[in-house]
């Protein structure tokens, strides 16, 4: 008999949004990975499948979590939606069982992964499914994945938290906590979104991190912060809010479409990679970065 594939991450769920993870052992060296992601729109005919593997065959090779904040799929298709258009099927979804199909052939694309998964929030595309279908096509996912040995993964909310907790040194702990939320309204043009980092920054006190997607938008500014500590000392810290891109490459060349005949502009196609590392005095380091394709 095969040894059971022994999970890579310790997750826990506090509440149905509310998830942590655990890292132990972390001392002079350490670092962990984890991909951020949204807007997957994987079912979608302008979904880059090729730079999305790109990304998990990274994750594989740097043993990453990933975290995607809804919209993995696009599921526009299906009846009693207005933007359906047999047009912008891919074969493999042209059945009468459609929304079974995108969850089957999502499941088949990410099962290599599935080890690395620790929460697929739902976006706006999802709740949708659910409002006029009754089902719930991030459940369906992963309730799927967890079929692999060694799997952890949780689906997330609209929006809510992930904790992770670090043990350094086998005694000092540590927490970071990450807020998400998939995101509202239709994007600025100008602005690109990046005045919603103060406004969320005002009622989210205790987040390190905030990460977003929805616009398809790609941004991180890091928000400096004046703290006093229990001791009455006056310190400073950084939240760092980012938003993520998309897979989803809806302009094209710029001759044509909805999105192109909306005055709508080229969007980032990538997502953003998080770094956390030991930093000295039982510190743990918080690096975003930008991963786009041709950038």
């Amino acid at each position: 008999m095969s040894k059971k594939l022994q999970s890579l991450f310790r997750l826990e769920q506090n509440a149905p949004n509310v998830h942590t993870v655990f890292f132990d052992n972390v001392r002079a060296g350490w670092e962990q990975w984890i991909l951020l992601s949204a807007d997957r729109h994987h079912d979608n005919k302008h979904c880059d499948w090729a730079f999305e593997k790109q990304h998990l065959e990274q994750v594989k090779e740097r043993s990453a979590g990933i975290v995607d904040v809804g919209d993995l799929y696009c599921a526009m298709q299906g009846k009693y939606d207005p933007r359906s258009n047999m047009d912008a099927l891919r074969p493999e979804h042209k059945t009468e069982k459609y929304l079974d199909a995108l969850v089957t052939t999502a499941t088949e694309f990410y099962q290599p992964y599935a080890r690395h998964f620790l929460v697929i929030g739902r976006g706006n595309h999802e709740t949708n499914i659910t409002k006029r279908h009754g089902t719930d096509l991030t459940d369906s996912l992963c309730r799927n994945l967890r079929k692999e040995p060694g799997t952890v993964l949780q689906a997330g909310g609209y929006g809510g938290w992930v904790r992770f907790i670090f043990k350094i040194q086998g005694t000092v702990e540590r927490c970071i906590r990450l807020k998400y939320f998939h995101g509202g309204g239709g994007g600025a043009i100008m602005t690109h979104g990046t005045l919603d980092t103060r406004r969320q920054a005002s009622f989210l006190p205790d987040a390190d991190i905030v990460v977003n997607g929805h616009t398809h938008d790609q941004y991180i500014v890091p928000l400096q912060r004046e703290r006093l500590s229990m001791k009455g000392t006056v310190e400073q810290d950084v939240m760092w809010c980012i938003r993520t891109g998309t897979y989803k490459d809806e302009y094209g060349d710029g001759s044509g479409g909805w999105h192109v005949e909306k005055r709508g502009a080229p969007k980032p196609i990538g997502a953003v990679w998080l770094k956390f590392s030991y930093e000295h005095h039982s510190r743990i380091r918080v690096e975003p970065m930008p991963s786009l394709r041709n950038g």
